[in-house]
């Protein structure tokens, strides 16, 4: 949270106390909110709080790189602190769950794959959309 609001006032953002509430929210989340989820978090800090405010807020620190936007295939732009450190997602489609991993081998092939293609890569996102697999019932 404070690394959110240290990072925004590093950049030049004006930081009022509702803005510091959604970072704080921001910050707090270990999950991949949507804005509306931020929204019943930071209105639940302060009850003044408006949608309004967040959309506004989250928009701005998106623009600023403190949030990443994710959009994982269901409509909801959803968001994490953008300073986090790397992981891919694995998004359960049937029940909107998201998994966070970090597979050494996914990387070492991405670095390869970018190499024989005559690249060298900066970043990358990874996101798997995978439904459950059903155990079979004896």
């Amino acid at each position: 949270m404070t690394d959110i609001i240290a990072r925004c006032e590093a950049k030049g953002l004006r930081m009022t106390d509702q803005r510091r509430t959604v970072a704080r929210v921001v910050g707090e989340a270990e999950d991949h909110p949507d804005v509306e989820e931020l929204y019943a978090r930071a209105s639940a800090l302060d009850p003044r709080i408006s949608l309004a405010t967040v959309y506004r807020t989250v928009k701005l620190f998106e623009e600023a790189g403190i949030l990443e936007r994710l959009e994982f295939g269901d409509g909801r732009a959803r968001y994490e602190d953008a300073d986090r450190d790397h992981h891919d997602h694995l998004i359960d489609v049937s029940t909107g769950e998201v998994i966070e991993f970090v597979d050494p081998e996914i990387e070492a092939l991405q670095e390869k794959i970018a190499a024989r293609l005559g690249y060298r890569l900066i970043g990358h996102r990874l996101e798997l959309l995978a439904v459950p697999v059903k155990k079979p019932t004896s």
